[in-house]
C-alpha cells in the first residue's frame, strides 16, 4: 500500500509583501489530505500588515531576522523552529504556486524509493519579451538537464524550487550549507557527491514569476555565473577523482556542468564564431584558420537543433517570435555580466516579485 507521508512545505521569503499572502493561500489548495502538510511561511523582513494578514491563515509562520540574509539561514531557522514530525520538506520560492495535485504526484515518487525529487517548474507569466525568453530557457533546461538527464539514467539538476527531500536527510544536509547565493547548487553537489539520485516529475507542475525587466534579467543572471563558476573552482579536482576513482559520472557531470555557459550566451558565442569564419572563407585564405569554417556551421545548426527540439510547442507563436528579436539586448547584457562576476556571490541580490506589468 502506497503511504502517505507527511510535508513540510517550506516557502522563504524576504521582503516578499506583495506576493506572500496569495502564494500562501494557494498553497493551502491541494488534493493531498490537508492533516499532512503544513504550509510553513518563514518571513524575514515583512511588513506588520502582512504578518497580520498571515496569521490569519491555517499556516505555520515562522519570523527570521539575519544580518546578513539567505535563503539557506531561513531554511535552517525554519526546520529548528517547527520541529522533525515530518516526512518530506518541500521548498518554494515566495512567487511559486503549486499545481492543484502537486503535492500527491511528489508523494508518488518518493513511493517508489527517491529520496530528492524536482518537479517541472513552468512560466506563471509570459507578458514580456524578457519574461518569454527566460521561460523558454528555463524549458530547455528542463527538457535536457532534467528530463533529458532522466532518460540516459543520470540525475536531474536541481533548480531552487519546486523541490522535495526526505526530511531529516534535508535538515541535516542543508545544516552543512553555507551559500549566500545559488544555495541549490551547492546542496546538489553535496548531494551526488554521496551517490544520492534525483528524480525529476515532470508531470508535477509549479508556477514561477518569470523576470519582466532588463536589468533584473542581468542581475539574476551574474549571481547565476558567478555561483557557477564559485562552484567548479571548488569541485573541479574532486568531480575528475570521483570520476575515475568511484566512476560517480553524476557528480562529475554536474561540476562540468558548472562551465558550461547559459543558453542565451551560448547560442550567441556559436552565432559569432560561425559568423567570423565564414566571413574569413569568403574575403580572406581559410588555409590560415585550423578549424575550417563547415565545421563551425554544422556546430551552429546543430546547436539550433538542440534549441528548437527543447523548446515545448505551446512556444511555438508570434509572440515568441518577436520576444526573439530582444535576443541580441540579452545577449549583450549576459556577455557583459561575465566582467561584473567578482563579489556577486558574496551579497544576497533580491529580485523582487509581484509587479506584472504589460507587454
Amino acid at each position: 500500500m502506497d503511504k502517505q507521508r507527511k510535508f513540510a512545505v517550506l516557502i522563504p521569503g524576504y521582503k516578499e509583501d506583495n506576493v506572500i499572502v496569495e502564494v500562501a493561500r494557494r498553497a493551502l489548495e491541494q488534493s493531498y489530505d490537508e492533516e499532512l502538510f503544513d504550509v510553513v511561511i518563514i518571513a524575514d523582513s515583512f511588513q506588520e500588515i502582512t504578518l497580520c494578514k498571515l496569521r490569519k491563515l491555517p499556516i505555520r509562520l515562522v519570523e527570521v531576522s539575519f544580518e546578513k540574509s539567505t535563503k539557506s539561514k531561513a531554511l535552517n531557522k525554519a526546520m529548528e523552529v517547527i520541529g522533525d514530525q515530518y516526512h518530506v520538506a518541500l521548498v518554494l520560492d515566495a512567487d511559486n504556486i503549486m499545481e492543484f495535485d502537486f503535492i500527491e504526484k511528489i508523494n508518488e515518487a518518493f513511493n517508489k524509493g527517491y529520496k530528492v525529487v524536482q518537479g517541472h517548474r513552468v512560466a506563471k507569466n509570459t507578458n514580456t519579451a524578457f519574461a518569454i525568453l527566460d521561460a523558454i530557457s528555463e524549458e530547455v533546461n528542463n527538457h535536457i538537464f532534467r528530463k533529458g538527464h532522466r532518460v540516459l539514467g543520470l540525475s536531474s539538476a536541481l533548480i531552487g524550487s519546486g523541490m522535495a527531500f526526505d526530511y531529516h536527510f534535508f535538515k541535516s544536509t542543508m545544516a552543512k550549507v553555507n551559500a549566500v547565493g545559488g544555495f541549490d547548487k551547492e546542496l546538489e553537489l553535496k548531494l551526488l557527491r554521496r551517490g544520492s539520485k534525483i528524480e525529476y516529475v515532470h508531470d508535477a507542475l509549479v508556477y514561477d514569476e518569470k523576470v519582466q525587466k532588463s536589468e533584473v534579467f542581468s542581475n539574476q543572471r551574474k549571481r547565476w555565473l558567478s555561483a557557477q563558476f564559485i562552484y567548479f573552482k571548488r569541485f573541479a579536482f574532486s568531480g575528475l577523482k570521483e570520476l575515475v576513482l568511484r566512476g560517480n559520472v553524476d557528480f562529475a557531470d554536474k561540476v562540468y556542468q558548472m562551465i558550461s555557459p547559459p543558453r542565451i550566451l551560448l547560442l550567441g558565442l556559436v552565432f559569432i564564431c560561425t559568423f567570423c569564419y565564414q566571413l574569413n572563407a569568403v574575403f580572406f585564405d581559410s588555409s590560415i584558420m585550423t578549424i575550417p569554417a563547415m565545421y563551425w556551421n554544422i556546430v551552429f545548426i546543430c546547436t539550433i537543433l538542440a534549441f528548437l527540439f527543447a523548446i515545448p510547442r505551446s512556444f511555438y507563436s508570434w509572440t515568441t517570435a518577436k520576444a526573439v528579436l530582444t535576443l541580441p539586448k540579452a545577449f549583450i547584457l549576459m556577455f557583459l555580466s561575465l566582467f561584473k562576476l567578482k563579489g556577486a556571490n558574496k551579497k544576497f541580490i533580491h529580485t523582487q516579485h509581484g509587479a506584472i506589468s504589460g507587454q
